[in-house]
């Protein structure tokens, strides 16, 4: 098949590794991670990219994206089918399955995950702060917190970004975990030295777990179950399933 990827840049090392493996052709198109800053904002970013694909290009295009922040809610297939994991956000994608994401967030609910992306994104967005997982790190130094302040303000205004930086600090402050999401291709990074002393600075407990890149390798593949995937026909959206399907098409 030929594939079209939209994708969170958050995935990219797992996603880039995987399309190498597949067996399909691929293109792949990476957005920022700030697409969850404002989730209504990043919906619009993100149908304007699924309806710049070309009719007939592809056979489906593949969206890089759990639930997260209710990004998906709403969005529309295009002339194309989409093709979306069933996850409640990209954790999942890096664990292989909804299952394991659940297992680990009932087990240790107040785990901070790391991921290559997650340590790599906020350094390639220089200056620019996010209101989301990961690209708010959990341990910074005070300029980079007034840096954050100021790109909000000048996003968002004052009295939103007051609220923004209060409401990220009061959100880690519930954490006691930082775990290490580690893949073989992602130990020359040397990510658990970063890890570690970024739960070192919070008082954290530091745990390392191996990823597991079978539901980005399935996707990416064309194996489509409808247990770990959603596909939507042209002239249907997505909405939230509420239940252990997450997701869910309905006539747009």
């Amino acid at each position: 098949m030929i594939l079209k990827v939209i994708a969170c840049d958050i995935a990219r090392r797992e996603i880039c590794h995987c399309a190498a493996r597949s067996p399909n052709l691929i293109d792949l198109e990476f957005l920022p991670q700030g697409l969850h800053d404002t989730p209504a904002r990043g919906r619009d970013e993100l149908q304007r990219r699924i309806e710049a694909v070309p009719t007939g290009a592809y056979d489906a295009v593949l969206l890089g994206y759990g639930l997260c922040s209710s990004i998906l809610k709403d969005l529309r297939a295009g002339a194309t089918r989409l093709v979306i994991p069933r996850a409640h956000d990209c954790i999942t994608l890096f664990l292989g399955s909804k299952e394991r994401y659940q297992q680990r967030f009932t087990a240790r609910p107040g785990t901070y995950y790391f991921t290559a992306g997650w340590l790599e994104v906020p350094v390639r967005r220089r200056g620019e702060a996010a209101a989301g997982h990961g690209a708010f790190m959990p341990a910074q130094p005070a300029a980079r917190l007034a840096e954050q302040r100021a790109a909000w303000i000048a996003r968002y205004g004052e009295e939103a970004a007051q609220f923004l930086l209060e409401e990220m600090q009061r959100w880690t402050q519930h954490y006691t975990h930082g775990t290490l999401i580690e893949f073989d291709f992602t130990r020359p990074l040397r990510l658990e030295e970063q890890v570690r002393r970024l739960c070192a600075e919070k008082g954290w407990e530091f745990e390392r777990i191996p990823g597991d890149l079978g539901l980005l390798q399935r996707w990416l593949d064309g194996d489509w179950a409808a247990a770990d995937f959603l596909e939507v026909a042209p002239g249907q959206k997505v909405v939230p399933s509420f239940d252990e399907r997450i997701l869910m098409a309905v006539p747009a």
